[in-house]
């Protein structure tokens, strides 16, 4: 039940903002980024403000284009895109040794596209945080089509401080959305509480790269190009990100970049020299028509004013991405598991 037309794309674009306010929307949160002058603090302080608006923006177009499940996975030759991101999702779920019954937390869940999977995976009870109104909207109605509803729920809040009791949950985990956290230990600490002694939380986490180099120029400008495109306010290293989780309380079961051995490279589905019919709106040509589509759409008022400027930063998303995987300085896809004690 992914949004499929064009009319759908339009009218979603701007999510909650008013649609006499989109542009001026896309005007603000381009102002945090570094392309535009902004700072890597004002992005951190006004973290939830900065997100909130990115996830407006962009809802729209990435259902248009990437379905229900807004993340990259390793991808086998001969699986196609959704196939791939599936077996992501299940991957996660077995390495947690979910158990029919259990209480799980997906932290940024988007529109619920893993957490419906892993739920019927699993035969678990999953609850998706989520501080972005339009998103929970949009999840809720999925659920409902796709029977979960009444085993699986949202809760809006930010994750830097949730609604719930310590020990609430069997098993945590968060999938490319931990990324937007200001502060990596605070995130994970609060997971770290909320989670019950004994049991796990695993992750995949945009990261940077040991190869990546802060005095090269072309590197800083592939990492702002992300930052712009995905709504961040920094990207971390897989050694901080590795640090915040010990000094949160955890126990690091094992912890991998799994984008190395993925058979086919994570970004094919970005990269603008690869087609694909099964994702055509993805390639160079699909993205040409979307483009065209918006422009239309925008200059008729059926899409509000500012839907082009948004196609744009993340077409800048896709190239930055792209050009981090294959300069291998980026990753989406930094994997770990992780236990708190059973004394914690």
């Amino acid at each position: 039940m992914s949004k499929a037309g064009a009319f759908d794309l339009a009218s979603g674009v701007g999510g909650k903002i008013d649609k006499t306010e989109v542009l001026s929307a896309v005007e603000k949160y381009e102002k945090y980024h570094v392309c535009y002058g902004g700072e890597e603090e004002e992005r951190k302080a006004n973290y939830t403000d900065m997100v909130n608006k990115y996830y407006d923006l962009v809802t729209s177009f990435y259902e248009f284009g990437w379905g229900e499940s807004f993340h990259f996975a390793p991808r086998w030759k001969g699986e196609s895109l959704q196939e791939s991101i599936k077996r992501h999702e299940h991957f996660l779920a077995l390495q947690l040794g979910l158990k029919s019954g259990q209480k799980v937390l997906d932290v940024g869940c988007g529109i619920g596209g893993p957490l419906r999977e892993i739920a019927r995976f699993s035969s678990t009870s999953v609850t998706g945080l989520n501080n972005n109104e339009y998103q929970i909207t949009r999840g809720k109605e999925l659920n409902r089509f796709a029977g979960v509803d009444k085993t699986c729920n949202f809760v809006k809040a930010d994750f830097m401080k949730m609604p719930f009791p310590d020990n609430s949950f069997d098993a945590v985990y968060a999938i490319e959305a931990t990324c937007h956290a200001p502060d990596a230990y605070g995130c994970y600490k609060e997971i770290y509480r909320v989670l019950k002694p004994g049991q796990c939380f695993a992750a995949y986490e945009w990261c940077l790269t040991d190869a990546f180099d802060p005095n090269n120029q072309e590197h800083k400008k592939i990492k702002a190009e992300i930052e712009i495109g995905d709504g961040l306010p920094d990207i971390r290293s897989t050694r901080k990100c590795l640090e915040a989780l010990k000094q949160a309380g955890f126990e690091v079961i094992w912890e991998k970049d799994l984008a190395p051995d993925s058979p086919l490279p994570w970004y094919l589905p970005l990269d603008t020299s690869h087609f694909s019919l099964s994702s055509f709106r993805l390639t160079s040509v699909g993205r040409f028509v979307t483009r065209n589509m918006v422009k239309a759409l925008e200059f008729v008022g059926l899409a509000p004013k500012g839907s082009q400027r948004v196609q744009d930063f993340l077409e800048k998303a896709a190239e930055g991405l792209v050009a981090g995987g294959r300069k291998e300085i980026f990753t989406p896809m930094y994997f770990f598991l992780a236990r708190k004690p059973q004394h914690g």
